[in-house]
């Protein structure tokens, strides 16, 4: 196809963006209000569902057996396969209204779950793309299918590992990862070398069913009550859960060496734990997560952790149950995918923030008793940085030895087919000298409100759509994406982590709304 052709599907593309904005806006204040956690986006995800069929597309309503996920696909004939996707879980314990000051969302707890990152801007940037790259292969004849995937669970690294095991990424010709930007310098850019690395989490269940084996007077024929004294005294799930925290916590310093960006972290699932004052805690989970530049760090600690968990099992007269909520592989890089991304935001451009969104941002100042700045936002986010640019700065953080830093469960989908990851500016604010950072609340409720959220949606939504249209309309840059791909997995194939069976853990008591309908409480 013409070059004159791949650039008037880009206008046509860009165009439908900016005529349908304020639908976007509101497209995204509704999966920002509906805020929903890990496993438990009912209602986000119905809303893609009935959308993207109304847009129509085939759908597969909770694809890969996960019942807040999807799978859409929209086809114009012969051509390449496309994929990108959207986010919709929310962080529990960070409920922010979309306001100038803090205070909970109407109703909420303010510890009920709010966006963060915010992935509510995440899924209606690349929704927009899409939209508007169907648009433009309709008006001019491009052949090609577009499949939209919905992914619950990022901050669990959940539904991609599943929908990877399942093959749901294997007719992808190329796949497009976006995120709202999260640290610097990846902002306003695109990952050159260095993708996130690996991530893996595990849920420990110490299960007390035996508590009346405890003690051997639970075998005295004379007793007129002979289990419950014994079963009194077992310790316990809640002491097994308790072991298990502190030897885990304690033995961090003997994990891993202190560098290479690794992290690790915890959270008490809270079922099973209340019960009467003559029996033991019957039943009691920990979720431990950690990320790691790579796999055999990953497994270090892994190992320490099973070691753990047993002896904690015995402590408490516990059995333990082990559960994978994730473990995800370090991501592949593709530099033919990131030129043709970048070169799209470029023509772009970067964010830039108006009139409305600088007196948000100066109103929040005055909330905090700082004197409003001219020029509230972050320079970065109105620029932009080169991939290479950006991984030299990046590399300057980092061990020479290390691959991957930080995690992201896009990772998983790099292995699929040619990826690209890039991150456009969401609004945060320039620090004021000698105040310090921002409380979090500023930056989540930025993320809430339209005039500060759009101009994310927009760069990013058109970057998407026109890196499409030109994968979809010069097959020599998709080709050379799959050559640089297929050289990269043979120099060094890495396998999945998880068997092809496995199924997610959406049986587990993961945090959730109380209530039907409007009716919702945390």
């Amino acid at each position: 196809m013409t070059t004159q052709l791949t650039a008037e599907a880009k206008a046509t593309a860009q165009a439908w963006i900016d005529e349908h904005l304020e639908q976007l806006t509101e497209w995204h204040t509704r999966i920002w209000e509906l805020a929903e956690p890990a496993w438990r986006e009912y209602r986000s995800q119905r809303w893609y569902v009935e959308l993207l069929r109304g847009e129509g597309f085939e759908v597969e309503d909770g694809s890969a057996g996960m019942p807040t996920a999807f799978s859409a696909r929209w086809s114009n004939g012969e051509g390449p396969t496309l994929l990108t996707y959207a986010e919709y879980d929310a962080v529990p314990g960070n409920s922010q209204a979309a306001s100038t000051s803090e205070e909970p969302r109407e109703g909420l707890s303010r510890f009920a779950p709010g966006h963060t990152d915010p992935h509510s801007a995440l899924g209606i940037s690349t929704l927009a793309g899409v939209l508007a790259t169907k648009h433009a292969m309709q008006q001019h004849g491009i052949g090609g299918t577009l499949h939209y995937t919905g992914e619950p669970a990022e901050k669990m690294h959940g539904s991609k590992v599943v929908h990877g095991l399942r093959g749901y990424y294997d007719d992808a010709d190329a796949i497009v990862s976006f995120h709202p930007f999260y640290m610097l310098p990846l902002c306003n850019t695109a990952r050159w070398d260095t993708q996130c690395g690996a991530y893996y989490s595990k849920v420990y269940s110490f299960v007390c069913d035996h508590p009346e084996s405890w003690q051997r007077s639970s075998a005295d024929p004379n007793s007129p009550i002979p289990a419950s004294h014994s079963a009194a005294r077992a310790p316990g799930a809640n002491v097994a859960l308790m072991q298990m925290y502190t030897a885990s916590r304690t033995m961090l310093d003997s994990m891993l060496p202190a560098t290479g960006g690794w992290s690790f972290s915890d959270a008490i699932l809270t079922d099973g734990q209340a019960t009467a004052d003559n029996l033991p805690q019957r039943v009691a989970r920990i979720q431990f997560s950690w990320r790691t530049p790579d796999i055999e760090m990953a497994e270090h600690i892994l190992a320490v952790l099973d070691r753990n968990a047993q002896a904690a099992a015995m402590m408490g007269h516990c059995e333990v149950e082990e559960r994978w909520v994730a473990r995800s592989r370090p991501g592949r890089t593709n530099h033919a995918m990131a030129e043709v991304l970048y070169a799209n935001l470029e023509e772009v451009g970067a964010p830039s923030y108006g009139a409305e969104a600088i007196e948000v941002a100066q109103e929040i100042q005055r909330s905090l008793g700082l004197e409003p700045s001219e020029r509230p936002f972050l320079a970065e986010t109105e620029r932009l940085i080169a991939p290479q640019e950006a991984e030299r700065l990046l590399r300057e953080h980092m061990p020479a030895w290390q691959r991957n830093w930080t995690s992201d469960d896009y990772v998983e989908m790099s292995h699929y087919a040619p990826l690209v990851r890039f991150y456009v500016s969401r609004p945060a604010l320039q620090p004021v000298e000698g105040v310090g950072p921002y409380p979090a609340w500023v930056m989540n409720a930025l993320g809430g409100i339209p005039a500060t959220i759009a101009p994310t949606i927009v760069t990013a939504g058109k970057t998407v759509a026109g890196t499409f249209l030109d994968l979809l309309t010069r097959p020599e840059l998709l080709a050379a994406a799959k050559a640089e791909f297929e050289e990269r997995v043979a120099a060094k194939p890495i396998p999945a982590l998880l068997p092809a069976d496995f199924e997610p853990p959406i049986d587990l008591p993961w945090p959730d709304y109380a209530g039907a309908g409007d009716d919702r409480r945390w």
